[in-house]
């Protein structure tokens, strides 16, 4: 059985978000991740949470990760 995939690409035809191979977070777990910051948790804290290291949670927090927009979503049958 083949299964359907959405992939989601940035202005240049990049792949980002969870769709990235390197990615160690769902879009929905970096969401959690602004908001338990602007909740007060401490990046040590939340990295805890997510079982990621502090440098994932500042670059996130910092916006050098997960800060691009998604230009278009192409599917890829797998």
């Amino acid at each position: 059985m083949r299964m359907k995939k959405h992939i989601k690409l940035n202005e240049a035809g990049r792949v980002i978000g969870e769709s990235h191979p390197g990615s160690k977070l769902t879009d929905a777990e970096v969401d959690s991740v602004h908001a338990l910051l602007e909740a007060g948790l401490t990046r040590a804290e939340v990295a805890a949470k997510f079982d990621v290291s502090i440098h994932c949670i500042a670059h996130i927090a910092c916006g050098r990760r997960r800060c691009q927009t998604v230009a278009r979503v192409v599917s890829v049958t797998s």
